[in-house]
């Protein structure tokens, strides 16, 4: 935590120089579910989101972002609160690079301990940090993430994604994503029980200031890492959602 608030601290002294040209911005989305690199952190159920931007004009930004979530009954805790603050410089006309961190927060939620009333103890979802480094060069981004924490398990992971997105006619955009979980974490005797991949293939549509969408996500997990319709789900299924992005311009 140390270490990430020494980076917020670092990139705003930095960006105070374009807060002139600052500004804020604030999205609002209901998803048919949380999807999380090819996991569902809801139990497949809807949520609500929404994120506080503030760019300061000169490639630095800030921000939170919340969401309600669902680990199950062993876990106290029904949001999650990301902070974050990113840099994002130009290379030319089509192609740029960034870097940021990400805080992940989880208010309200402790351990737990059981009570007659309460017959069955719970976990506490515990924050920690994640860094990236990335590259647009047109319709193609790469980022590579890496957290020497993840999950709060004192044990490093890395996660490499690809995106496409192509802008097609009538207000209509494809998006394609693959992503690879790897790593400590992620090895096989690790929390994480195996590498994982995941991917996705969705269609966005634009109508007046709303944002229409739907996505085919999966990740490989198979026999006894496969899971459906429940908690951490990761198998083929379907997302849909609806988004907004204030302060609404004429």
């Amino acid at each position: 935590m140390t270490t990430f608030k020494s980076f917020i601290g670092a990139a705003a002294l930095l960006a105070v120089s374009g807060v002139a040209q600052a500004q804020f911005s604030s999205t609002v989305t209901a998803a048919t579910e949380y999807d999380f690199r090819g996991v569902s952190l809801s139990a497949n159920d809807p949520v609500i989101q929404g994120s506080l931007d503030y760019s300061f004009g000169n490639g630095f930004a800030i921000g939170a972002w919340a969401s309600n979530i669902d680990y199950g009954p062993a876990y106290d805790g029904k949001t999650e609160l990301d902070l974050y603050a990113s840099y994002t410089g130009t290379i030319n006309d089509k192609a740029s690079w960034t870097a940021g961190a990400v805080f992940y927060d989880y208010p309200g939620s402790d351990a737990l301990s059981a009570t007659p009333q309460r017959p069955a103890a719970k976990l506490q979802i515990e924050p920690y940090p994640e860094f990236y480094v990335g590259g647009t060069f047109g319709p193609v981004s790469l980022k590579q993430w890496y957290s020497h924490d993840f999950g709060a398990s004192s044990t490093g992971a890395f996660y490499t994604e690809a995106n496409y997105t192509q802008p097609l006619p009538a207000n209509w955009t494809l998006s394609v994503h693959a992503g690879f979980s790897y790593g400590d974490y992620w090895d096989e005797d690790g929390p994480g029980g195996g590498d994982l991949f995941d991917y996705s293939i969705g269609l966005s549509y634009v109508w007046d200031r709303f944002t229409f969408g739907a996505k085919l996500t999966a990740t490989d997990a198979d026999g006894d890492r496969e899971i459906s319709n429940t908690y951490f789900a990761n198998n083929a299924r379907v997302v849909g959602w609806i988004s907004t992005t204030l302060p609404w311009v004429k």
